[in-house]
Formats: C-alpha cells, structure tokens, sequence
C-alpha cells in the first residue's frame, strides 16, 4: 500500500473508469426525513452505476418520517435514538454490511459511473476519504455549479494536496466514502449533532490519518441549494456555538482567554515521579499562553486505596499528594499508562517530571511543527550517561497514518509528515529548580503585550508627524543654524 505524504495523493494512480474489476462492498448509507419524492430520484439512479449490483447495498436511514419512508430498492432502518442528522447518520452506519460507507444525501443525483470513481480509491488505499464532485442544480438535468466555498478551496490547494491539517473542511455528508473499519475506529458519527455532523467527522477522520481525495470524475448534483448557500449566516451562527469545543484547529472559535473546551488543542502526557518535581512540569503546562491545553498524568492510581494508613510515612504519598492537587482541575486527567494516542486532540506532547515549560513553550512548538506540518519535534532537554532526555510533540494525524504500516513508527511518520529534533533552552524548557516561579496569567500577559504595543505605535506616529513638520521646515529659507537643524533630522530619523 502505497505511503502518501500529507494529503498529496497525486502519488497514486487510480485506474481509468470501466477498465478495473473491484471486490470491495459498498454501502451507500442516506440519511432521510419526509422526502419520499427525492428518494425516487435518488433510488433509482443507484441502480444504473455501473459498479457491480451484487457489491452495493442501499440502506436508508429514516429519521422519523411519517408516514414512515417505505423504498423499493433499498433497505429502510429506523432512527430509534435521538433525531436528526447525525443520529440517522449513525444509524444508518452501524446496520451497514458494506467495506465502505458511501454517504449520500437524499436529494441526489449521480453519473451512472459514481459508486465506480469513488471506489477505486480504496482499492487503491485503505485509508482514503474520497469527495465526490457536487454540483448544485435548480432541476434535474441542469450542469450546476460548485459551491463557491469549494472552487475556491480546491484552486488554492491543488484539489487539496496542498490543503495540509485542514483538508477535512471539504468533508461533507453529500457524497463522500470512507473504509467502514476507519470510521468505526474514529468513533463514527456523534449522533447529538444535528448540523456540521459531517465537518466534526471529518476533523476525527483526519487525526486517525486519512488522505482526503476530491474526485472529479465521482460526478453528482444536488438538486436546490444547500442550507449554508441559503441561510449562510444563521447555519454558521448555530454551528460555530459548539463546533469550538470539538474541533480544536478552529482557532477563531477559541478567542476566548480563560475558557475551558472540551477538547483541548495539545494533550500534554506527564508520568508522575515525586510530588514537586511532577507538579512544576503539570503547573508549567497549564500555565503558558496556550490555554486550551490539558494534562494525562500517568501513574499507578489504582493503588491509591482508602484503607487506614499512616498520613505521613505512606509509601504511596507522593501519588497521593499528586491525586489530592489535581482531582478537582478539570484540564487534568489520570491514566495507569500512557494514552497510544492523544486523538481527538490534534497534538500530544510527552514531557519528564522535573522539566518545566516556559509560558510561550507550547504555543511555539505548535507554530514549528505547523509551519512544514512536521509530524514529530523532538526536543533535546538534557544529556547524560543514559543518553537524550527529550520532550517529544507529536501530530495525532501523523502518528494514526503511520500506525497503518509496518515499521518504526518514527520513520515512517520522518517519511510522511516529516520529523526535526530543536533545542529545549530555544523553547524554554529549563529544570525545575532553575525555572522562574510561575507569575501573572496568559490574560495579563496579553494585556500587557498589547499596551506596549499601543504604545509603540502612538511613539512611531509621533516620530512620524515630527518627520513630516521637519522636512517642511527644512523647505523654508532657515531661521536658525543649518548645523542644528541638521542635527534635529539626523536625530529624528534615527528614532523612527
């Protein structure tokens, strides 16, 4: 199976339609709500692809239809668990048989050869995620036209190969595929969301290491708008309400300084050694400018039992002491082993007790391992008899994608996403007797950056308007000595 680097799939090389033969089943799973009228559009054009009729099953998930959804050509499946979007997503998913999902939205229309474009990508791969090409129309017949947001997504990424971390943006319920074993391992569809159910899919899609593939040739149209191309502002203002807490690499949804979210931008993985050394590095983490981050202390808390003891000469009391500081910090979490993943957290971060972040420490790495979309940034702490003692950042995506593969998980996530070792001192790692004692909060230092800031700003316009009164007063005939008013723009300048 062919290794892709980021998401350019331009490596692979798909065979041309009609000249393959498959063997993989799909099931091409509609969500439907009172729209028995589109269905027997929809329906009808799944029995004419050209993919072979005995490896496509139709299972249509209805979401309370009444009178209840009853479609010759397809299997109906009640919605018995919440409503909406995601809960007939859901269940339309997990009564499938099929080797891949095909999700398809109930007003569309499809090339005779679609289920054929799609699929011959994941014979290809299995850890694709193919998006066909939609086309919205006013009536059926009509050629259609992307949607903005898409044409010019897929011009300024070279049809996403360029699209690095976010790539998933394109992800929709439409027409899209994926291998049913990925989805299910990615946690399928979260059933409580009723819209942007197929954007938060896609962002899990992404950290369990996919490669997104938009077809051109996978054609579709949809017939009438979408809700976000008629009501743009009222979908975004109900969806971005909870999108920021799960999906972390929306930033501008995170603007917040002191908010807690549910699913924090970097996991941050501490095994607990003694008390202090275990809490500088804890404290540190949740300390620094990077606030939606959360800590995994790792440690054998199931020993921690409630029987008599001696408070003071507990063999266990470190743990203990640890247990009593953190049990109530919601951004700390306890684990008897390290986690194998920090999915849905986009990075994890592993750090020895007794090393301490500086404020900015977790923001930089971030922004290193961002700039090439390094999937691994190993940082150099300390050397000795035993050999590197290191902080390791890794990108979830990279280290899923890898796992995919035989081999040194580190090697092939070198090949795929790229790896650099950096300096612990360049990003602020000291020990924690040599750190500086934790001060202020990220708010006050934010303040602070932007009052200076300000202030820069206010002198550089002053320097500026004296300039301009200088230069035309060195215009008119000179009313004191040319040394001195020489000496006044020399020195003006120099300030700016």
């Amino acid at each position: 199976m062919t290794r892709v680097r980021h998401n350019d799939y331009g490596v692979l090389r798909p065979p041309v339609v009609g000249s393959w033969r498959p063997s993989l089943r799909v099931s091409v799973v509609i969500p439907a709500y009172d729209c028995a009228e589109a269905l027997e559009r929809t329906i009808p054009a799944l029995a004419r692809q050209t993919y072979p009729s005995e490896l496509v099953e139709v299972v249509v998930a209805d979401d309370g239809s009444e009178p209840p959804i009853d479609m010759a050509g397809a299997r109906v499946v009640r919605v018995t668990e919440g409503w909406g979007r995601g809960a007939a997503r859901q269940t339309g998913q997990l009564a499938a048989t099929g080797d891949v999902i095909h999700w398809l939205d109930s007003d569309m229309l499809l090339a005779d050869d679609h289920l054929e474009a799609h699929m011959r990508w994941h014979h290809l791969i299995d850890y694709a995620v193919v998006i066909g090409d939609t086309r919205f129309v006013a009536a059926p017949g009509e050629e259609g036209v992307q949607s903005e947001y898409t044409r010019k997504t897929l011009e300024s990424t070279r049809r996403l190969k360029d699209a690095g971390a976010s790539a998933y943006l394109l992800h929709t319920g439409a027409s899209t595929s994926v291998r049913a074993e990925l989805l299910r391992a990615a946690g399928g569809v979260d059933a409580g969301l009723n819209m942007a159910e197929d954007t938060e899919l896609g962002y899990r899609l992404a950290q369990a290491g996919v490669v997104f593939i938009p077809d051109a040739e996978a054609r579709a149209w949809h017939v009438g708008p979408s809700t976000v191309m008629s009501r743009e502002k009222e979908v975004h203002r109900h969806n971005w309400s909870y999108l920021g807490d799960l999906i972390p690499e929306l930033r501008w949804l995170r603007n917040h300084p002191r908010r807690h979210w549910l699913v924090p931008y970097v996991r941050v993985v501490v095994a607990a050694t003694t008390y202090e050394r275990t809490r500088a590095t804890v404290d540190s983490a949740l300390a620094g400018t990077l606030t939606d981050a959360a800590v995994t202390l790792v440690g054998p808390w199931g020993k921690l039992t409630g029987e008599r003891r001696s408070n003071l000469d507990d063999p266990l009391l470190d743990l203990r002491l640890l247990h009593n500081l953190y049990v109530h910090e919601p951004r700390v979490v306890f684990a008897e082993s390290v986690p194998g993943s920090a999915a849905p957290a986009p990075f994890l971060l592993s750090v020895p007790a007794g090393w301490v972040l500086g404020a900015d420490t977790l923001a930089k790495l971030v922004r290193h391992a961002g700039t090439d979309l390094l999937g691994l940034v190993s940082v150099a702490l300390a050397e000795g008899t035993d050999g590197v003692v290191a902080a390791r950042l890794e990108r979830t995506a990279a280290f899923a994608r890898a796992a995919l593969f035989p081999g040194v998980a580190d090697d092939l996530v070198d090949e795929m996403f790229g790896s650099e070792w950096v300096s612990g001192g360049e990003y602020g790692f000291a020990t924690a007797d040599e750190a500086e004692p934790l001060s202020g909060d990220p708010a006050k230092w934010r303040a602070l950056a932007e009052q200076r800031l300000g202030e820069v700003k206010e002198l550089r316009a002053a320097v500026e308007r004296l300039s301009a009164e200088v230069e035309r007063l060195s215009a008119e005939p000179p009313t004191e000595s040319p040394g001195t008013l020489r000496s006044l723009i020399r020195h003006l300048r120099s300030a700016g």
